[in-house]
């Protein structure tokens, strides 16, 4: 497999109030901030439109679940199901289905320390 991860796609925390946390960062640190966070973009070396997505979760959220961890990376990858099944050869544990849509596939993962990680194969033209 050529690639495995290409870069962050997101980090995704739980907090006790969301909105707070939005309001906080966008009036503090100029975060652009709607519904669902805050997205940065940039270009990789090939000049193409990438996105990176900044989210607070209700701390509640069972998003993160089987992890009981008040975080939750996201990784940007290349080929979604290729790398599930290399990585499920290499015995990772795999969590739950992919899911598709317009903006990309996404896939989850455990870590050693069963940390859940999301696979995010974007589209990022989807939100432009």
């Amino acid at each position: 497999m050529k690639k495995r991860v290409t870069g962050i796609g997101g980090l995704f925390f739980k907090t006790k109030d969301p909105k707070a946390s939005k309001d906080w960062y966008k009036k503090h640190l100029g975060f652009n901030t709607d519904d669902h966070g805050c997205t940065f973009w940039w270009k990789d070396k090939e000049g193409n439109d990438c996105s990176t997505q900044w989210s607070p979760f209700s701390a509640d959220t069972k998003y993160y679940e089987p992890s009981n961890k008040d975080f939750m990376f996201n990784y940007r990858v290349e080929n979604l199901h290729e790398l599930l099944q290399v990585l499920k050869e290499e015995g990772v544990t795999i969590v739950g289905e992919v899911e598709e849509y317009e903006y990309g596939k996404f896939g989850w993962i455990l870590d050693n320390d069963g940390n859940k990680i999301e696979l995010w194969e974007p589209i990022d033209k989807a939100f432009l």
